[in-house]
């Protein structure tokens, strides 16, 4: 199962769409604090996230946290950053990938990147344009995940094919 991890996301209505790429795919979300908005229940079903209880979600205090709980990430993670030098169609993900996704307003920690220098993939653009949305990136990830590992567990047709 991929796992899709946003580091201090900061917009609710890029989480909400992400969440719901999650439902979709079957894909854990993992949030690493601090978050731009709240997650409770009531602030859930206030926002009409109806979709919410069949996305398996973890939250924690900080991207130590998220390691500690999950050592095995370390081995099968991929950073998304505009600053990377090669292209998402160059990483190898496997079924149970770690996806992670800086905030919308700075991306990842510089640190983080460099740790992880080689794990660090780009969606291409022209060079004019800054960044894709987050969650438009998230979605474009892991179908591509997904597409490499032959969409496990996915349907693969609608109603149509009758």
């Amino acid at each position: 199962m991929l796992n899709i991890v946003l580091v201090e996301p900061e917009i609710p209505q890029n989480c909400g769409n992400i969440a719901r790429t999650c439902a979709a795919t079957g894909s854990r979300l993992h949030l690493v604090r601090p978050l731009g908005f709240d997650i409770s229940e009531k602030a859930v079903r206030r926002a009409g996230l109806d979709y919410w209880h069949l996305v398996e979600v973890a939250d924690y205090a900080g991207l130590d946290e998220l390691f500690a709980r999950h050592p095995e990430a370390v081995n099968d993670l991929w950073l998304t950053t505009t600053k990377a030098p090669r292209s998402y169609q160059e990483a190898r993900f496997t079924a149970d990938s770690w996806l992670f996704f800086g905030k919308e307003t700075a991306g990842l920690p510089l640190a983080f990147r460099e740790q992880f220098r080689s794990r660090c993939i780009r969606l291409p653009m022209v060079s004019e344009a800054r960044s894709l949305n987050l969650s438009n990136t998230v979605a474009v990830c892991v179908y591509e995940a997904l597409r490499q590992n032959g969409f496990p567990g996915l349907q693969g047709t609608g109603e149509m094919a009758k």
